[in-house]
């Protein structure tokens, strides 16, 4: 089993999403052929970048001859917001992605909303216990297949921000976090140890703002100071950015040209 980091630039955002949507469509495909593969789990995220993806995804002649059915979505973190709040990572990959796909509403696992739960740590229980539910005997959480992160400026993903309780979690599978630097301040997110048992992590981000977070990721940065630093899939962790943010990538990192 391979466990390496790629960086994959790109020259635009949008080009990075096509070329996000293809792979991920054929892997897809790939996963689903697996004669030991009954379904497959894939960990969603937001932002501009990532739901741009799923954009992607919905508007590829691919899209129509995958089996949906057989593909469960889960989420990698969510703002402590109403159902139909714009600002829920949910909302916005349902409209991307997830309406316009034969999807059953059983295999979407979105986190409780703030109007659907007492408070956000009920709902970080309820989501443990989602988790829990579909876990493979002995684990915790299901087998994620393929997770997105997004990447902050200040080297966050998910909603583990540096210095913060959440980073440094190593029991829980969920935390609910509070005092967020970025708003809405309170958010629920998966934890570190949760993201990085996934066996593909894709990170997905652009712009000149996420160049020096992630150069001092893949420089071998604190976890704890530049989160990102911290995650690693179990086969394979895929960086797909941007040529503004591949200004301070080391060289030897990046995959020969797109």
């Amino acid at each position: 089993m391979t466990n390496e980091r790629r960086v994959l630039v790109h020259p635009d955002k949008h080009a990075l999403a096509a070329s996000v949507a293809a792979r991920f469509l054929t892997k897809m495909v790939d996963i689903l052929d697996d004669l030991e593969t009954e379904s497959a789990n894939v960990v969603l995220t937001g932002g501009s970048v990532g739901i741009l993806a799923l954009e992607a995804v919905h508007a590829s002649p691919a899209c129509e001859s995958l089996d949906w059915s057989r593909v469960h979505f889960w989420w990698g973190d969510e703002r402590w917001v109403p159902k139909t709040d714009a600002d829920r990572n949910e909302l916005q990959a349902r409209e991307a992605l997830l309406n316009h796909i034969p999807v059953p509403e059983a295999n979407i696992h979105p986190f409780p909303a703030s109007d659907e739960v007492e408070s956000l740590d009920d709902a970080a229980g309820i989501y443990a216990g989602e988790l829990a539910a579909h876990a493979p005997e002995g684990a915790r959480q299901p087998r994620f297949d393929i997770t997105f992160l997004g990447v902050g400026p200040d080297g966050h993903i998910a909603s583990l921000f540096p210095d913060a309780p959440g980073i440094r979690e190593i029991e829980a599978t969920v935390v609910a976090v509070r005092n967020s630097p970025k708003p809405p301040p309170e958010r629920l997110s998966l934890t570190r140890p949760v993201l990085n048992a996934s066996e593909r992590i894709w990170l997905v981000l652009a712009g000149a703002d996420k160049a020096s977070a992630l150069g001092l990721a893949l420089a071998g940065a604190s976890y704890n100071e530049v989160p990102v630093a911290g995650i690693k899939g179990r086969k394979r962790t895929v960086f797909f950015i941007d040529k503004d943010a591949a200004a301070e990538v080391p060289s030897a990192l990046i995959a020969p040209s797109y």
